[in-house]
């Protein structure tokens, strides 16, 4: 018997031996134990393309999938991969939770087949969690952000817990039922994603949390349908949605003004707002405001009367301008999350919106985007004094009968966005003109504000030869683009409800107050640890600034007034003053800095990744020229805080441009036909480099000659030498896109090569 017993241990012990083996991170990869960091990240990512789940339909692609992520997680960290090649084991032999819901031994675990454990065997789980498994790169990058438009309800598991088994038939039901309502789900298994699980601060399993505005909340209750609805539902922030009835009805719609947002009203008959709705208002927050009007109520008797409201079925009102007719309507008795989405998005802007602040105007007025259609605005420049409302009431009914797809309308008070009407009113004076009422045709070439335009002559008063004149104007840009014949940068707008956000704050505190309070009630102090540290620190901070303050020397105020004087005087003469500065000036000219032995370790050599050096190379007889051509086609591009600008004399510098163009020899044998020999006379004057000098690459503008298309006739240059520099605009447009050909060189050249002859 002994013998027997004997038998059958070591027969389990060679086939949790043999398992062990089975993942074998250097087996999973293919790799040998001497390959490179390089040779296994390059492996790993040919991997992952091939078995990744959502374009490997096998069957098992996933858990593939999953070894081959755990296996380059041992192998790309150098400790994990000595402790393997060590001792053999990984991180995940260590239990979770230091042993609470499972143990392993270093050298020997049960094999889950021998068993058959229904919680450890995904293949037998009816309801698949990895629909909704989440990674922590995926949590950061998609799930923080997305939890800004809707909440996400998140469950912590494990392989070994028999406490998820319980709660697997509620969790389906729930799922199904609030994924539809437009929820969002995720899964952590802590197995494969302890990092994420020690991030969120989920320090037992099972255990389900809440995510949204990228705050996590905790699950305190017992695991059944209504709480875990009800749950979600206290995540939403209150006062989403206003109670109407036929007292407030007029003051809600008539806000629509104030607040720049359509309205939108919901009948039905339930006295408690739909979870559904509260979602759909969570959603488009920024866009729409929602309100809900209780049919049973007696008090919205005359709102039911006024709209001929069916009671039978859920009806949901749009109102824009107009507070007496709706703009658009829907009624169903089953209302879908994507009938009210589709309803919402078709209606998310008034007919003639006001540009309050750039988010919108970048939504209304996209940028032209390449192989798109054009789309273009038409703005009203006018006043917000009682005077100008025949005017604005006149383009709104003009803009009410648009059937241009490629048209959106929309005004501006002058008075809140001055430095916008300034550009394109050509205000040069500094005291603040009277309003002029005047409308503009605008096209957005570029983020970075550049626009092209025209003036619609005469004026606006509303008059019918004004409306005539632009119903003109919009016939012949359909024609005619190149109708627009101006060009100018804008400012970014002024943020016109930025005196909101004191009120937003004072709701956020009280939500998270709340919260709070919840916490101490449940004691759950491990997982409130981060805000509590995070509260105290604040509050030390605060209390220490005030001592400081208190207990400063007086006399240090004596001191600072003569050194004030003389920052004046730094900032009135003194070239360096702008640096003294806490807010970097808003600039109205290209910073070109010279590229020598002194800059070249800062401007190329330790340049911060991702950033772009952009050298224009001339010579000491054409710099003038060519400098005031580089600027002006590159200046919509110094938004961009990647890039900066440089030139290189080629009478100082030329050694250095041959040998870096002798090291980049793909760009030479792709972009010229001449041999080595000729290469050396070529002319680099009006070539422009592109150099990215963390990565080691560079890319190449040549110059070519568009004295026919190029500067106007205003422009002066010995031998028409600024033309060179006619299309580096495109040029620079597919740098930013990424587009252009890139030259990788094995290093920069030495200091030698660009130090100039003595």
């Amino acid at each position: 018997l002994e013998v027997r017993v004997l038998v059958v241990c070591l027969h389990l012990l060679g086939g949790s031996m043999e398992t062990a083996n089975e993942v074998d991170p250097y087996k999973i990869l293919g790799v040998t134990k001497s390959a490179s960091q390089a040779e296994i990240k390059k492996v790993y990512k040919r991997l992952v393309r091939e078995w990744h789940p959502d374009k490997n339909k096998n069957e098992g692609a996933e858990d593939m999938f999953i070894k081959i992520t755990k296996s380059y997680e041992i192998l790309s960290n150098e400790e994990k991969r000595t402790n393997y090649d060590r001792y053999g084991q990984t991180d995940d032999t260590q239990p979770y939770g230091h042993g609470h819901y499972g143990h392993r031994h270093d050298h020997f675990y049960f094999d889950e087949s021998f068993f058959h454990f229904p919680f450890n065997n995904k293949g037998n789980r009816e309801f698949a969690d990895s629909k909704y498994a989440l990674h922590f790169n995926q949590y950061v990058n998609d799930v923080v952000p997305d939890s800004y438009k809707r909440p996400y309800l998140i469950k912590i598991t494990s392989d070994w817990c028999f406490s998820c088994i319980h709660i697997e038939p509620v969790w389906k039901e729930v799922v199904l039922e609030l994924e539809a309502l437009g929820v969002g789900i995720g899964v952590v298994d802590v197995g494969y994603e302890r990092r994420l699980a020690n991030h969120l601060g989920a320090h037992r399993t099972p255990s389900i949390l809440g995510v949204i505005n990228g705050k996590v909340t905790f699950f305190h209750y017992a695991v059944v349908k209504e709480h875990l609805r009800q749950f979600v539902e206290d995540l939403l922030p209150q006062r989403l949605v206003e109670k109407v009835t036929d007292r407030n009805d007029f003051q809600f719609l008539n806000s629509w003004h104030e607040q720049n947002k359509p309205h939108v009203l919901l009948f039905d008959q339930v006295p408690v707002v739909p979870l559904l709705y509260k979602l759909t208002a969570f959603a488009y927050k920024d866009y729409v405001q929602f309100g809900y009007v209780d049919q049973g109520l007696s008090e919205t008797a005359n709102l039911l009367k006024q709209f001929n409201i069916n009671t039978y079925a859920p009806t949901m009102l749009v109102f824009k301008e107009s507070t007496d007719k709706p703009a658009d309507i829907i009624q169903a008795k089953g209302m879908k999350k994507q009938i009210i989405d589709e309803f919402i998005t078709n209606n998310k802007f008034l007919l003639v919106p006001r540009l309050v602040n750039q988010k919108l105007f970048d939504e209304l007025c996209p940028v032209k985007q390449f192989h798109r259609r054009r789309k273009y605005c038409v703005l009203l420049i006018t006043g917000d004094e009682e005077s100008y409302t025949i005017g604005n009431q006149a383009f709104l009914t003009f803009a009410s009968t648009n059937t241009l797809e490629v048209v959106r309308f929309a005004y501006v008070y002058q008075r809140l966005q001055q430095s916008l009407c300034d550009i394109l009113l050509k205000t040069k004076d500094s005291t603040p003109p009277p309003p002029q009422v005047s409308v503009f045709i605008l096209e957005r070439r570029n983020p970075a504000g550049k626009v092209l335009y025209k003036e619609v002559a005469g004026g606006w008063n509303g008059t019918d030869e004004d409306k005539q004149r632009l119903l003109d104007e919009l016939e012949r840009l359909q024609k005619d683009p190149s109708i627009l014949n101006y060009d100018a940068m804008l400012p970014e707008l002024n943020n016109e409800f930025a005196s909101m956000f004191l009120i937003r704050w004072i709701y956020t505190a009280y939500d998270y107050i709340s919260e709070i309070l919840d916490d101490i009630l449940h004691n759950n102090w491990r997982e409130m640890m981060p805000l509590l540290s995070l509260i105290f620190s604040a509050l030390f901070i605060l209390f220490g600034t005030v001592v400081v303050q208190a207990f400063s020397d007086s006399s240090e105020d004596g001191k600072s007034k003569p050194k004030a004087k003389e920052g004046t005087k730094a900032e009135n003469g003194s070239p360096g003053s702008s640096s003294t500065s806490s807010r970097p000036p808003k600039k109205n000219f290209v910073e070109v800095t010279e590229l020598t032995d002194i800059t070249y370790t800062s401007n190329l050599v330790k340049l911060r990744p991702g950033h772009m050096n952009v050298v224009l190379v001339l010579t000491d007889a054409t710099k003038n020229v060519l400098l005031s051509k580089f600027a002006k086609e590159v200046y919509s591009f110094t938004g961009s805080l990647t890039l900066h600008f440089s030139f290189l004399n080629m009478d100082k510098h030329s050694a250095w441009m041959e040998t870096l163009l002798e090291f980049a020899q793909d760009a030479m044998q792709i972009d010229t036909e001449e041999d080595d020999c000729a290469r050396h006379k070529i002319d680099y004057t009006g070539y422009v480099l592109a150099l990215n000098g963390h990565k080691k690459y560079l890319c190449l503008f040549k110059p070519v000659y568009t004295g026919e298309e190029g500067g106007s006739s205003e422009e002066e240059g010995p031998g028409g030498i600024h033309h060179k520099l006619d299309r580096l605009g495109l040029w620079m447009e597919r740098l930013m896109e990424g587009t252009l050909p890139r030259y990788y060189i094995p290093g920069w050249p030495g200091l030698d090569k660009i130090t100039g002859p003595k």
